[in-house]
């Protein structure tokens, strides 16, 4: 009786630590392609203009993110709105310009979601409603 149980104790832990191991041989492949969200530093452009450009990455955020603006004048706001490249030139995201004090705004308010659903390499940037210049950061 003592050596079945010693036999199934020790097959037992064999097959757990085959599933284990095929768990630690599968993970790097499941998390390769889940990355992240990226952040990147714009100056924006004036109105309707591109400021700084940058590529959406390929990414878990889907949407163009404004998670920190600073006004480079003396107003401690401004109106932000994403623009984006497509195949017939830029435009401004459907959202518009949204207003923004300075400072850091949450990655998980939709009011500071300036375009949603944009594709992985596709080129953006930011403009400014009053005046280009200022700094901001884009989660995407």
């Amino acid at each position: 009786m003592r050596r079945i149980r010693t036999n199934t104790m020790t097959a037992g832990a064999l097959a757990l630590a085959g599933v284990a191991a095929m768990c630690v041989a599968l993970a790097p492949a499941a998390t390769a392609s889940a990355q992240a969200c990226v952040v990147s530093s714009i100056t924006t452009g004036g109105y309707e203009a591109q400021g700084t450009i940058r590529t959406k990455a390929s990414s878990s955020c889907g949407d163009l993110n404004l998670t920190y603006s600073y006004n480079s004048t003396s107003r401690t706001y401004d109106h932000y709105a994403g623009r984006y490249k497509k195949s017939s030139g830029w435009v401004t995201g459907s959202k518009r310009y949204v207003q923004a004090y300075d400072g850091s705004h949450s990655v998980s308010d939709s009011t500071y979601w300036l375009v949603t659903d944009i594709a992985a390499g596709t080129q953006f940037s930011v403009s400014s409603l009053l005046d280009g210049g200022d700094s901001v950061q884009i989660t995407h």
